[in-house]
């Protein structure tokens, strides 16, 4: 068994994330990697932490490094993380109403990791609940997902669904809104829209957006208007408007 970031791909590179997770989670982590060379500073913060929590290290040449970080921005610091276990979806469901902005967020098979990272940062940094992503064909939260989260994706919950329509009827039962990120002849203006939390808003694919069988679960479109003739935004972009509007919803501002 070779000890590959290829094969792996559960790793968190960058050294003030590695820091943090050290200090914050170590349980979390299996393996640190650091360029040989580089012990002060914050790296050797790094290697302090590690001893203190009895968390592996390893020292390897800057080059056998960056092989191993596959093209990633590692600043000669790298974490091989341990499997986390999802947050069970009966349990986010259930405390995302004590969030500071009670919204969930779930990805209809979003593919792009650094858009699923980004909408992580974005939800976490404005106080939402949690992630909710179905359990086939959505976005590998490798390194690409963890580097666009910036250490959010080892706060935020996330859970795994098996059928996200099921989830959506569920979120509905509990008493939250749901909304779908769509643009039609029937969408909401997000921007001057009251929006009702709890809630829970689905982004969809980025190519065919909400998938039918979803859609028509949501009580209704939420679309960012837009001021000039201009194609789209990404979901990562559309989605971090949508959850500041969802912001501006709270009874007491943050």
């Amino acid at each position: 068994m070779t000890d590959n970031f290829t094969e792996q791909k559960n790793f968190l590179p960058g050294l003030k994330p590695v820091l943090e997770l050290l200090e914050r989670d170590p349980g979390r982590v299996d393996m640190v990697y650091v360029r040989k060379g580089r012990s002060g500073g914050e790296s050797g913060r790094v290697l302090d932490a590690c001893r203190a929590a009895g968390v592996r290290f390893s020292l390897m040449p800057g080059e056998a490094l960056t092989r191993l970080a596959g093209g990633a921005v590692h600043q000669g610091v790298m974490a091989r993380l341990r499997d986390g276990a999802p947050e069970p979806w009966p349990e986010l469901l259930k405390r995302a109403v004590d969030a500071p902005l009670p919204l969930l967020v779930a990805l209809d098979q979003v593919q792009d990791p650094g858009n699923a990272g980004t909408l992580a940062r974005t939800l976490y940094a404005l106080g939402g609940a949690g992630l909710v992503l179905p359990r086939h064909n959505s976005a590998f939260l490798g390194p690409g997902a963890h580097r666009a989260a910036a250490g959010a994706l080892e706060r935020l919950p996330v859970a795994r669904v098996v059928n996200l329509a099921r989830a959506v009827d569920e979120a509905a039962q509990a008493g939250f809104a749901v909304y779908a990120a769509r643009s039609s002849a029937q969408s909401v203006n997000a921007l001057r829209a009251p929006l009702r939390l709890p809630a829970l808003l689905v982004l969809g694919n980025e190519g065919k957006g909400v998938r039918p069988g979803v859609l028509k679960r949501c009580e209704a479109d939420l679309a960012v208007p837009f001021l000039r003739d201009f194609d789209s935004l990404n979901v990562a972009q559309a989605g971090a408007i949508l959850i500041s509007c969802f912001a501006r919803a709270l009874p007491t501002p943050p």
